[in-house]
């Protein structure tokens, strides 16, 4: 059996991914993170056998790219492996070479090869007004193909869909007050088609790497997370920002800020929705654990549903 572990070690190196970094990745560095329980001695090895029946296609609506940023800032293992190795993704408009036709050719090629198996990963919201020509992804065939029409076709095919950022989960800022695009979230999406498909919402402006990863190795491994009334993975949005703030206990005390450059006192008069958030972003923090919202400003709230009308104004009192 030792011999075999050392094995499988040497295979894992070799090709870029140890266990020891993925498990580092998707647990974090500090104890007691809150995810490790979902994943084994053996991820990686599962995450071998699952890539070859189970690839990712990442398609993008209405939205700033943030998303897909905050997935490249994946920092151990290297972005490069995660993508290629961890998590097989073989669409995605931004970090991919190829484009236009023979992109969308392949994309709808792997739908079809793989049916009811691979992993939809949809960022932005959807558009749905004029007949979805406000977000044009491509073109094939002499036809222009709407993220309506990619959400259709691929969200039905899909195994599972995960939502990727508060705009594809609940429509986010492209479905604020004053839209005109009839922008909307992916489960209100489906349910408007009549869509059935397994859907995980993973909000954030944008969501933390972690959750992007972490989701998609438990899809690989074990299926769809525990989730929350939301949609949510309660593993990584099961706590309470407030309650959980360092600043907590400057809270308890009456002991509240002026302005946000007050190195004590809680931030609650200052707008914090912390009290109405729920994310492990205080723990798990950004930019490589060196600092969240709460460090410089105050939490918006924006991984819950409403944003940012429900959270709006940002800066003032709720």
């Amino acid at each position: 059996m030792k011999d075999e572990q050392q094995l499988l070690d040497k295979q894992q190196q070799k090709a870029g991914v140890s266990r020891r970094n993925f498990l580092k990745t998707v647990t974090g560095t500090a104890a007691g993170i809150g995810i490790s329980q979902m994943f084994n001695p053996a991820l990686v090895k599962a995450l071998e056998k699952a890539l070859e029946t189970h690839p990712v296609i990442w398609i993008q609506g209405q939205g700033c790219t943030g998303c897909s940023v905050s997935l490249l800032n994946t920092a151990e293992p290297s972005i490069a492996d995660v993508l290629l190795k961890v998590i097989s993704l073989q669409f995605h408009p931004t970090v991919m070479a190829s484009e236009g036709a023979t992109a969308l050719e392949n994309m709808y090629k792997i739908a079809e090869a793989y049916k009811g198996k691979f992993s939809l990963a949809i960022e932005g919201a959807i558009p749905t007004a004029a007949d979805g020509k406000y977000c044009i992804v491509g073109e094939l065939h002499h036809k222009e193909i709407t993220m309506v029409d990619v959400v259709k076709d691929l969200g039905a095919k899909a195994g599972s869909v995960l939502s990727i950022g508060t705009c594809a989960a609940y429509g986010g800022i492209p479905a604020a007050e004053g839209n005109v695009t009839g922008a909307t979230g992916v489960m209100d999406f489906f349910k408007a088609n009549g869509i059935k498909t397994p859907t995980v919402n993973l909000p954030g402006c944008p969501p933390h790497p972690d959750w992007i990863v972490g989701s998609i190795a438990h899809l690989l491994t074990k299926g769809v997370p525990e989730l929350d009334e939301n949609g949510r993975p309660v593993v990584f949005y099961g706590e309470n920002i407030h309650d959980n703030c360092p600043r907590l206990e400057e809270y308890d005390a009456g002991e509240l800020s002026g302005k946000l450059s007050d190195a004590k006192g809680c931030r609650m008069d200052l707008g914090c929705k912390g009290p109405d958030t729920y994310a492990d972003c205080y723990k798990r923090k950004w930019n490589s654990s060196m600092n969240w919202c709460v460090d410089n400003a105050v939490c918006i709230g924006c991984v819950e549903p409403g944003f940012p009308d429900a959270s709006s104004p940002f800066y003032e009192p709720a």
